[in-house]
């Protein structure tokens, strides 16, 4: 193997991953081409007025040992939060919540007084109804998200907790939607087994077998999650491999069933280089994977891959003197905002993960999480004008006051979620191209159209550089990480 390389494109977790990865275990050399500024990808850390924040809420948490073992030889974990301490995990108390009609639920919802208290009876009356309907009458054949809710939770639950919440993140009704992304998203968590699980905490019995969205405690980077990614990046450079920011694959030429070769542009001198390869990982979304593709790709392919829908994102960081609810202290490392009135998706508090990512203890750093379009009215909007949407949306649920504001910053981010709607439809067509391409692995979130957690992410990685190592050609071993359904329920 000695004298080959490998071009990855990206420098996320499943990017960095991988080099690492070929680094320890053969002769090839990595070299990362990364269009953004920084490493880290959806995990960067963004450095704010001193501060850090990172691009939306992430939690170290896997259930494979696997992954365990990557993060705490990178980082390990330490109970030590002195400053000399720096490349550490803490071990963070999870708490997450929603917040809709003005009061808190638990998130996921479980069946306590409180959740009945701030349902109120008629709700509650007609909540059961429902479900007892739909248990005696499911809906049979499941076409789209909305019957895969409904089948799960009954009409009211998912009128009251996901109808419109799913709008807001995708921006399209459930009915739109197919039924397997809740498939994705919601194993095993249903009415059911919230029952089960308020029964047994109330017997004082532990739940072995719990959802991971269930999980209360969670590995946290002492500097947010991007430093795993920066201590990560440091040891590829150490070990030889090479890292080049600012820079954009932007065609790839393909010859007998290989790409041999990478055109990337240097996004600060406009240059144009060209690059060499034996093997090829790409993160880069699958629609612009295959329009950089330089000949051959079938028109089917073309459309179906030109068809694949990505929601874009943004992060509104606000630096405050104080935020509270009805003067209750908040606790929670996010809560998510399902006010119908309000935009807003996800709220954030930094402080509930790390002290140490603040430059003053004094303040308060919230990240208020937007979805949306390229394009759409708030993407148009200027960075100061989002900041004010941001915090006089704060100002309605009366979480602060108009003093609490020191200032904000603005943070956009292109294709963050692949949407399981559009053309998915016919994907596999794509990834069965697209995977008899020899020398081509598709890795990550973006790069297999698949809405990985971070760990499965950085699964679908090593698992491809098991491929090379063990002259493994079936790629389906890579396909079938976060599939499994007992992956994500057992604890």
């Amino acid at each position: 193997m000695a004298n080959k390389q490998v071009i990855i494109i990206g420098a996320g977790p499943a990017g960095l991953t991988a080099a690492y990865e070929l680094l320890r275990r053969t002769d090839l050399k990595p070299i990362i081409f990364e269009t953004d500024d920084q490493v880290g990808g959806l995990a960067k850390t963004f450095h704010f007025q001193n501060n850090l924040i990172d691009l939306g809420p992430h939690r170290f948490f896997t259930k494979s040992q696997r992954v365990m073992d990557f993060w705490q030889s990178l980082m390990p974990f330490s109970q030590e939060t002195a400053v000399d301490s720096k490349n550490v995990l803490l071990k963070i108390k999870r708490l997450t919540r929603i917040l809709f009609l003005g009061r808190f639920f638990d998130y996921p919802i479980t069946l306590s007084k409180k959740t009945l208290i701030n349902l109120g009876s008629k709700r509650i009356v007609k909540i059961m109804i429902s479900y007892l309907q739909i248990r005696t009458r499911p809906i049979r054949g499941e076409a789209n998200l909305r019957d895969f809710y409904v089948n799960r939770f009954g009409r009211e639950l998912y009128d009251i907790f996901f109808k419109d919440y799913t709008k807001k993140v995708w921006g399209v009704d459930c009915a739109e939607i197919p039924a397997d992304w809740g498939a994705q998203r919601v194993k095993g968590l249903s009415v059911k087994q919230a029952l089960s699980h308020a029964l047994k905490n109330i017997l004082g019995f532990k739940n072995r077998k719990m959802e991971t969205s269930l999980i209360e405690s969670f590995y946290y980077p002492k500097f947010g999650a991007g430093q795993m990614y920066e201590v990560l990046a440091e040891k590829i450079t150490a070990l030889g491999g090479e890292i080049y920011l600012n820079h954009r694959v932007d065609r790839l030429k393909l010859e007998n069933n290989k790409i041999i070769q990478a055109e990337i542009m240097d996004l600060k001198t406009q240059q144009v280089k060209e690059f060499a390869g034996d093997y090829f990982f790409s993160t880069m979304p699958v629609k612009e994977l295959v329009q950089n593709l330089s000949q051959g790709v079938p028109k089917n392919i073309e459309q179906i891959a030109s068809g694949l829908v990505y929601r874009d994102y943004i992060l509104v960081a606000l630096l405050l003197k104080n935020i509270s609810f009805n003067t209750q202290a908040i606790k929670d490392n996010w809560i998510y905002i399902q006010e119908r009135e309000m935009k807003m998706g996800r709220l954030d508090f930094v402080n509930n993960f790390s002290l140490s990512m603040l430059a003053d203890l004094a303040t308060f750093l919230v990240g208020a999480e937007y979805f949306c379009h390229d394009g759409d009215w708030l993407w148009q909007k200027t960075d100061n004008e989002i900041v004010k949407f941001a915090f006089d949306e704060l100002l309605k649920i009366k979480a602060v006051a108009p003093e609490d504001l020191l200032t904000g910053q603005v943070y956009r981010q292109l294709k963050a979620y692949p949407a399981y709607f559009g053309s998915y439809d016919k994907f596999d067509l794509v990834k069965e191209y697209l995977d008899k391409i020899d020398n081509l692995f598709l890795i990550g979130r973006n790069g297999m159209h698949h809405y990985n957690n971070m760990d499965h992410s950085i699964l679908t990685a090593m698992t491809a550089v098991d491929n090379i190592v063990q002259g493994i050609k079936t790629k389906e071993n890579i396909w079938s990480i976060n599939t499994e359904e007992e992956y994500h329920e057992q604890k």
